[in-house]
């Protein structure tokens, strides 16, 4: 897919980076990106943070020359990109001291003004979007944190910041595969109630409005998956794809939807089988990522659909036991920075014509 090629030529804002928990690999990977910018054609970015996070952790992983650019405003990073990894202070420094591994909940406040700092960014148009560091919900939960994760967190922000209010769905990207979840984290007895007509509906419109916006396709063929094993074998085995999921396709394509099934997940993700569509829709966190991940592990791409900013993050976690160790892998989070740059690139084209067609028919 063409998101997944060289970033968009042109002057470009730069991308607003989140800290992530800075125990984890988030440092490590933002790092290795940097040094891999000119290699990698990467399009300008600035972290929003603490800048000692950054320096102490160059120097676990022997890089002690490593230079790190204060700047004082974002748009103060393109210029500083080249000479050193720009790093824009989020609001107040660490609680307390960063050490790779030992998440500490005490660093909640700057984790979350981190990510507070690159939407407001990005609503102002200061930043052509955002790319998120891994955080560690489980730490943020015992510092007060009451959401279900990243998704739904940048989705509240933008909501209170007066942006118009639409669902905010996950995206699994990669060249291979793109998928999205309808549900996502929530225990599995608890999925079959939670599929429904108007959740599916929703979520086809969502990304048939954001592949046409994000990846240039006018009418983004959506394949659904069932339920059930084989689809619900015709009623046998669960009658949700007759009574909710199929009705529900049924209405989408008289409204022009160029979506199609319930198709047993089984068969539905082998290389000629992904050929006949462009994303695929699953019921459930684990029938998409399982998939997903299997195809794309290293440089696939979690991206959020529905939100009034591009927001990309890598497909990974915090991954405590990597931090400082200098073995992970910043592949993907170098192929969340391409796609953020390759959708907001395109975002731009297709208002551009939106734009012009609307002149036109004036």
């Amino acid at each position: 897919m063409e998101a997944f090629k060289s970033r968009p030529s042109g002057d470009v804002l730069p991308l607003a980076v989140t800290m992530g928990d800075p125990a984890g690999i988030g440092p490590d990977v933002t790092i290795s990106a940097w040094l891999a910018r000119s290699d990698e054609d990467l399009p300008p970015f600035a972290v929003l943070g603490d800048a000692a996070v950054f320096r102490a952790r160059a120097a676990k992983l022997g890089l002690d020359s490593f230079p790190i650019a204060d700047i004082s405003t974002l748009d103060a990073a393109e210029a500083a990109f080249f000479e050193g990894l720009p790093v824009l202070p989020a609001g107040a420094s660490l609680s307390h001291e960063a050490e790779p591994g030992l998440p500490d909940s005490r660093n909640s406040e700057a984790i979350l003004q981190s990510i507070d700092l690159a939407v407001a960014l990005a609503l102002e148009g200061k930043a052509e979007g955002v790319v998120t560091n891994p955080i560690s919900k489980h730490v943020l939960l015992s510092a007060g944190f009451r959401h279900a994760g990243h998704t739904e967190y940048l989705a509240e922000l933008a909501s209170a910041a007066g942006a118009p209010k639409r669902t905010a769905i996950m995206l699994m990207a990669s060249a291979p595969l793109m998928a999205v979840p309808l549900t996502v984290h929530i225990p599995l007895n608890e999925v079959p109630r939670s599929v429904t007509r108007q959740r599916i509906s929703e979520t086809v419109a969502i990304i048939h409005d954001d592949f046409q916006r994000y990846f240039s396709l006018p009418r983004p063929r959506i394949a659904v998956c069932g339920l059930n094993p084989h689809a619900g074998e015709s009623g046998d085995i669960g009658r949700e794809e007759i009574d909710i999921i199929a009705p529900a396709i049924k209405e989408l394509q008289e409204q022009g939807y160029a979506v199609s099934g319930p198709y047993p997940a089984d068969t539905l993700f082998h290389e000629a089988a992904r050929s006949a569509y462009d994303a695929v829709l699953a019921m459930y966190h684990d029938q998409a990522l399982i998939p997903f991940k299997t195809l794309a592990f290293e440089d696939g791409v979690n991206a959020t659909l529905g939100l009034p900013f591009v927001r990309t993050s890598p497909d990974h976690g915090t991954a405590f036991s990597l931090a400082g160790t200098g073995t992970a892998s910043a592949s993907s989070f170098i192929a969340a920075l391409k796609l953020a740059a390759r959708m907001r690139a395109n975002e731009k084209a297709y208002v551009k014509s939106r734009v012009s067609g609307a002149v036109s028919r004036a």
